[in-house]
């Protein structure tokens, strides 16, 4: 076991999985023998707002909540919330995009214009970046709601921690 925190922020809007998410690392960190910490913030996500949450996870865990430059993965779960987080990353931190894109008010009103090159925008910042179609993976295993499931699985490459078992066991 590993005597570092391994620091993940989870970011995307309303109604996306991400709570759901970060409580299922948090089980299967939990079941992987770790001590696990986990801070959220949903303030307007019953309107599609930014929803986030830090999960941290070593063998002992004082914060729930990173500083900017000392999160190991970003996992977003809408293609523009990785940019509103890219800071909170480490140099060498990695990024997992879900391709999905849900216009903000600002753009539903012509006020803004949604980015075409976020992805590119990433890349050329961190070398670990990858993008993942999770709505037609969700579709094609027969449920658009396990789009956070899709996510995880995405995610748990860079979780040596905890077993293939570890997952089956919490998510079922």
């Amino acid at each position: 076991m590993k005597d570092s925190v391994t620091s993940l922020l989870l970011a995307g809007v309303g109604g996306q999985g991400v709570l759901l998410a970060s409580d299922i690392i948090c089980k299967v960190m939990m079941r992987a023998g770790l001590d696990v910490k986990k801070s959220e913030v949903h303030g307007m996500a019953q309107r599609g707002g930014c929803v986030t949450s830090h999960v941290r996870y070593g063998r002992k865990v004082y914060s729930p909540i990173a500083k900017e430059g000392d999160v190991n993965v970003l996992v977003s779960f809408e293609k523009l919330e990785t940019l509103r987080y890219l800071n909170y990353l480490k140099q060498d931190g990695k990024v997992i995009i879900n391709e999905e894109e849900i216009f903000p008010p600002s753009v539903n009103l012509g006020e803004a214009a949604y980015p075409a090159d976020v992805v590119d925008i990433v890349r050329h910042r961190f070398k670990d970046v990858l993008v993942v179609n999770a709505p037609a993976l969700a579709r094609k295993a027969g449920n658009i709601r396990a789009i956070s499931t899709v996510m995880l699985g995405a995610l748990s490459r860079y979780l040596p921690e905890a077993s293939p078992d570890d997952w089956k066991y919490v998510i079922g």
